[in-house]
């Protein structure tokens, strides 16, 4: 019989979730169950996979390299997550980290690493971006993860970008009102969001994405933002105007 849990603690798995499944825990993941929450035989957990809800799960054995456990019912059923996909030019990589949780828990479904002609930091640990978003939603009590996608110019991504998506560009020099009525009309489309390096966009840069028909240019405000707040801001902004802020 499962025993009851004050904090009951939630765990990602990637393997299917279904009624009466087993499933075993090794490496980092049987590490965190023995010795950083110390569960043992009997003890419940939360498992979630991004794809098939949320289980409550009893553990059967607690060995030294693994843990055995089986599923005794789902308490959440699969939820649609958000679709907004982030273009980030990346950062160093403490502030990366922050990244990854901040745009997991504000509702990105995808985050693309794009290399700018400004960016500094172009060695991107995509496991590292992985974990942390793992990490966010582990804690945030989110049933979804977004896609981590290998770093690419930004070129290389407009160059192939889908005709279904409009990509929102955080331009400082926006006109902030304009950027607001845009945003407006974006209602009910799928949408990118595109953030910048520190020093912001090359001038051939912001040129090119300006001259795209499929490209909205918005302000985030009179005041000069690091890239990190600036991607809080920036989805923030979305999520209140056109988002799941508004269901």
């Amino acid at each position: 019989m499962t025993r009851p849990n004050q904090s009951v603690q939630r765990l990602y798995v990637d393997t299917p979730l279904s009624d009466n499944a087993s499933l075993s825990l090794e490496g980092n993941a049987a590490h965190y169950v023995r010795n950083v929450v110390r569960l043992s035989v009997g003890d419940a957990l939360l498992l979630f996979n991004g794809r098939d809800g949320e289980w409550l799960a009893e553990i059967d054995k607690v060995g030294k390299k693994q843990i055995e456990l089986h599923l005794v019912k789902q308490t959440r059923p699969q939820q649609q997550g958000g679709d907004i996909v982030l273009l980030m030019a990346p950062i160093k990589r403490d502030r990366l980290d922050y990244v990854a949780q901040k745009a997991t828990e504000m509702g990105a479904s995808r985050i693309t690493p794009v290399i700018t002609r400004r960016t500094q930091n172009t060695k991107i640990n995509i496991a590292r971006l992985s974990a942390n978003a793992v990490e966010a939603a582990e804690q945030c009590n989110l049933l979804s993860l977004p896609q981590v996608d290998e770093a690419q110019r930004l070129d290389a991504v407009l160059a192939q970008w889908p005709d279904d998506r409009v990509i929102i560009f955080c331009d400082e020099h926006a006109d902030l009102e304009a950027g607001l009525a845009g945003l407006q009309d974006l209602k009910g489309q799928k949408i990118a969001l595109l953030i910048g390096p520190e020093g912001g966009f090359d001038a051939s840069e912001r040129d090119m994405l300006l001259a795209r028909a499929d490209t909205l240019a918005i302000s985030l405000g009179p005041r000069i933002l690091r890239a990190d707040t600036a991607l809080v801001a920036a989805l923030a902004l979305v999520q209140s105007q056109i988002g799941d802020w508004r269901r």
